[in-house]
């Protein structure tokens, strides 16, 4: 006797393994993880290669790398652009960012595919680079002589300075490494969730660029680092502030 129970069809479903899907995200929470991805990228990513090459003029010595500063610190409206493009793109970015990884969960140990360790990865050099950020933002603009204010003079010397406690370099090299990854790694996810790349073919070769992208960040924050680190006490001349 023939069974009268109904075969089970098998569907084809193409899985690719660790890879979130790209939700498009419902009311507030699609416009506000949409900001979130483009304020990584315009204005924070941008503002951290340009940081990253002024920061390299230390390899040209004291006066070269204060005179960057003083360039910087002279823009028209200075004080405008600051907290335009860089204070309230980093605190919102910051922000959500940690609502983001806390509302996130990682599964790595139960599916450890490649999609999952950068998911997990992203989120951790995120919190890494947002500490990171913080205590720069802080020696840097907040304490000591005042950049800001016409001490630019002095801006070698502070890092010079800071630079003399071998934690705070293995610190800025954790923090570089940090931050170049998780603005390269966002690059491919903004390129994917915005449209820019279309399939797998694509997302793959821009997973290259971006790779070489963080490759090469990373070189230009160390480039920088030894610029401090290997100028001899007898060059930098310490300002002390008021």
């Amino acid at each position: 006797m023939a069974s009268t129970a109904s075969p089970v069809e098998s569907t084809a479903v193409t899985e690719y393994r660790g890879v979130a899907p790209l939700r498009a995200g419902q009311g507030y929470s699609f416009l506000l993880r949409r900001l979130h991805s483009l304020t990584g990228i315009i204005p924070i990513g941008a503002f951290l290669i340009e940081h990253l090459i002024s920061n390299s003029e230390s390899m040209r010595g004291v006066q070269a790398y204060n005179d960057q500063v003083k360039f910087l610190t002279s823009l028209p409206f200075v004080h405008v652009l600051e907290w335009v493009f860089i204070f309230i793109p980093l605190i919102y970015h910051g922000l959500y960012g940690v609502y983001i990884w806390y509302r996130g969960e990682s599964n790595v140990s139960e599916y450890p595919w490649t999609g999952n360790w950068l998911y997990t990865a992203q989120r951790w050099t995120g919190i890494i680079a947002l500490v990171y950020i913080a205590y720069h933002t802080y020696v840097m603009r907040f304490t000591g002589v005042h950049l800001m204010g016409g001490g630019y003079n002095a801006a070698f010397s502070k890092v010079w300075l800071d630079f003399q406690h071998p934690w705070v370099v293995a610190f800025y090299v954790v923090g570089i490494v940090a931050a170049s990854w998780h603005f390269s790694y966002g690059l491919w996810l903004f390129a994917a969730k915005w449209g820019f790349t279309v399939g797998e073919q694509a997302r793959r070769k821009f997973g290259y660029v971006c790779l070489a992208l963080a490759i090469a960040l990373v070189g230009m924050g160390l480039y920088s680092i030894t610029g401090f680190v290997t100028t001899p006490a007898d060059q930098v001349p310490i300002i002390e502030h008021d």
